[in-house]
């Protein structure tokens, strides 16, 4: 009768709204609350007595996996690898290896959970550039080369690239063709490469409210994504000019706004220095036997992981740490 039709709208808002609109007592909407409560929950409750037994399904709800990077050194410093829930943001300036991670990620996914993967593949979601193609047939071809196992992977075929140019493409994207793909299994993990593309051109000085609000919005059906289908959400920034950060020269970009949305941010960047690779012959092919820029990746913060920092490099391969 008050036109309260969704368990949502009746949880979002306050107790005394509620009163107030359908003249229930306090009682009576507490009452509500949880019973529409319990029928949405997703997860069962966990008391500290079942985490004490260690059931199984308990310990199934808490494990959340780790996406193994493709670098031993590198899935050692993460413990483990990339979260497999919520929003990795990868960050850093052009030519800091940002899409090199993401094509890399791309291919350890499909790797058999015993060497770190998920045995499924890809969706890359492109913004800005074409996807690289290229540069992905060369990083498979040397892969492959790594175990008799991954020669019969096919790692080109399971990586479903779509090119999206605004924001309402990427939603368009993300709420109709996305589930369709994922729905199947055949998918567990998406990139979006980048979120700052569609958010700093289309938008003036007095449209930032908004521009807020729409971040929110994408970052949370990323988060619903991630939730429901058990998989990583990569999400790769650009950086800006930093003017108050001390010792800093960039900062990423889309402000507060998005970095309180997202989960982890792993910060990649190039020094001026340079390191001549040793020359590997592996299986007929090379590797390394150039100089090549030192590059650093960063963990500005996660909840698994303290702030730390390592030094890698970029070959044939992939991204490697530097040892």
């Amino acid at each position: 009768k008050v036109g309260l039709t969704s368990y949502g709208q009746i949880l979002t808002l306050s107790s005394q709204d509620i009163e107030r609109l359908a003249k229930l007592s306090q009682g009576e909407v507490t009452g509500l609350k949880t019973a529409i409560a319990q029928q949405v929950l997703t997860h069962p409750l966990l008391t500290a007595l079942d985490l004490q037994r260690g059931t199984k399904n308990c310990l199934q709800n808490l494990i959340i996996g780790k996406l193994s990077t493709g670098c031993k050194q590198i899935d050692d410093a993460l413990r483990g690898g990339i979260l497999s829930q919520g929003i990795t943001e990868i960050s850093g300036e052009s030519a800091s290896g940002k899409t090199q991670f993401c094509l890399q990620l791309c291919l350890t996914v499909q790797l058999p959970p015993e060497e770190g993967g998920l045995a499924a593949g890809a969706a890359y979601i492109c913004t800005e550039d074409a996807f690289p193609s290229k540069r992905l047939s060369q990083m498979i071809s040397y892969f492959r080369q790594r175990s008799e196992k991954r020669k019969q992977i096919p790692f080109g075929d399971n990586i479903f690239i779509e090119h999206v140019a605004d924001l309402d493409s990427l939603n368009s994207c993300i709420h109709q063709k996305l589930p369709h793909l994922l729905s199947s299994g055949s998918v567990k993990l998406v990139i979006v490469d980048s979120v700052a593309a569609v958010f700093r051109c289309d938008y003036e000085l007095k449209d930032m409210y908004k521009r807020s609000k729409h971040m929110a919005s994408l970052a949370a059906s990323l988060h619903r994504i991630s939730s429901k289908y058990c998989l990583p959400i990569v999400c790769v920034n650009q950086v800006t000019d930093s003017m108050q950060s001390i010792g800093k020269k960039n900062i990423p970009a889309l402000g507060l706004a998005w970095s309180n949305q997202i989960t982890c941010r792993l910060s990649l960047s190039r020094t001026n220095r340079e390191v001549d690779l040793p020359r590997i012959i592996l299986k007929g092919s090379v590797i390394g036997g150039f100089p090549t820029s030192i590059r650093t990746l960063e963990v500005v913060f996660a909840p698994n992981l303290p702030n730390l920092s390592l030094m890698y490099v970029i070959d044939q391969e992939g991204i490697k740490a530097l040892t």
